[in-house]
């Protein structure tokens, strides 16, 4: 089973919890309602989780993140494992992803590159859920009870 590890950074603004989340780049992505997501991927072998949240987080925004990580625990979707860690920072919406090759237009034989991420944005809380890809309203849920 593939391991991921991912970061929600959050803060509070106007007495409510806001939440910053990517918007997934790519053809797939780009008309669909649930196609945001925390900052999130595959943990390399020998590599500590929380390490590779960082490294993820990084290599899709394009900003380092620090801080007091607090754990919020694992969840499962199709095949993966997702570990995740809440923290308190307010890093800013302009971002530069690392990019990714497909197939595009789907059976066409010519190769296209995509950015990863296409954009991020701080989000409340209420409306994170209803925007983020499904798997992921549990991470948010636990984030709210701290």
């Amino acid at each position: 089973m593939k391991e991921s590890a991912g970061i929600i950074p959050s803060k509070k603004e106007s007495g409510s919890l806001k939440v910053y989340l990517l918007h997934m780049g790519g053809p797939y992505w780009k008309n669909k309602k649930r196609s945001w997501s925390i900052a999130k991927g595959e943990i390399e072998e020998g590599e500590e989780p929380l390490e590779a949240a960082k490294r993820e987080f990084f290599e899709e925004t394009g900003k380092k993140i620090e801080g007091e990580f607090i754990p919020l625990g694992s969840l499962k979707s199709s095949g993966k494992v997702v570990t995740a860690w809440a923290v308190e920072a307010s890093p800013d919406t302009d971002i530069s992803s690392n990019l990714f090759e497909i197939e595009w237009p789907p059976n066409s034989g010519k190769k296209m590159n995509f950015p990863e991420v296409d954009k991020a944005e701080w989000f409340d809380i209420d409306e994170a859920k209803k925007i983020i890809t499904a798997y992921q309203i549990p991470l948010l849920k636990r984030l709210e009870r701290l």
